[in-house]
């Protein structure tokens, strides 16, 4: 269903994976941010069922046409400075998205894994982006620029991050067991973040699932229900936050 586009920013050309409905009619806009290992398959039908859904959907690829090649790298990534690159990137998305003329409405974003940290953090770095959803995400918040305003001793990292463009904006994230849940120090941080800076964030705990829980081609750890559970909530918030 979808096709490689190419667009401008952040200093240069970017390319991703971008899929229409086929109704022919103007759509909100989804932005879909790539786990650890790149614009693989499954992120690539990601954005092909948001298009179904009704959704103009786009992928950035920040790996370029790569994979990640060693179980190493993607950790390396996440703990460095590519973070706040990596959200320049889907704020030029967000305006590549905004200027299609497929395009009316609002712009969201959902990852996953990695992804989700960054689609989380991207309605703060974005004007047009005014929902996100994050699947069971590893929060590595020590690439994210802080804000001006400091916080008490013992906050963690994602406390420090810079969260002040949630305000009005709505965000849920969806927990595996395998990562703690909505108990998680990273969740609880980020929730709190949000709902300081004026926004709201929805979390939902699915019991008995590994990381992952949503990839189908990770037999291992797909679980259909809680998948099945975990897009109808991304598409109610998205249907309600971006027409």
């Amino acid at each position: 269903m979808g096709e490689m586009v190419s667009f401008t920013g952040n200093g240069g050309t970017s390319e991703g994976y971008l899929a229409i409905p086929s109704g022919g009619v103007a759509s909100p806009a989804v932005i879909v941010i790539q786990d650890w290992w790149g614009l693989v398959p499954h992120i690539q039908a990601v954005v092909d069922r948001f298009a179904e859904a009704g959704f103009v959907a786009l992928a950035p690829d920040f790996r370029h046409g790569g994979p990640a090649v060693k179980p190493t790298e993607p950790r390396q990534m996440l703990n460095s400075a590519q973070m706040d690159e990596a959200a320049s990137d889907i704020a030029a998305a967000a305006e590549y998205l905004a200027d299609r003329p497929e395009v009316a409405g609002k712009v969201g974003c959902a990852g996953f894994c990695a992804g989700a940290s960054l689609a989380l953090w991207s309605g703060t770095r974005s004007e047009r982006i005014v929902a996100t959803a994050g699947f069971y995400p590893r929060l590595p918040w020590q690439g994210m620029p802080t804000g001006a305003a400091g916080h008490p001793g013992g906050a963690s990292a994602a406390d420090h991050a810079d969260w002040a463009g949630y305000a009005g904006k709505a965000a849920l994230i969806h927990c595996s067991e395998a990562d703690g849940l909505s108990a998680a120090d990273g969740v609880q941080s980020v929730s709190r973040s949000i709902e300081a800076a004026g926004g709201t964030c929805q979390t939902f705990d699915y019991p008995g699932t590994a990381h992952a829980f949503f990839n189908e081609d990770r037999p291992e750890h797909f679980d259909q229900r809680a998948a099945a559970t975990a897009w109808a909530r991304t598409l109610e918030l998205f249907r309600a936050k971006l027409g």
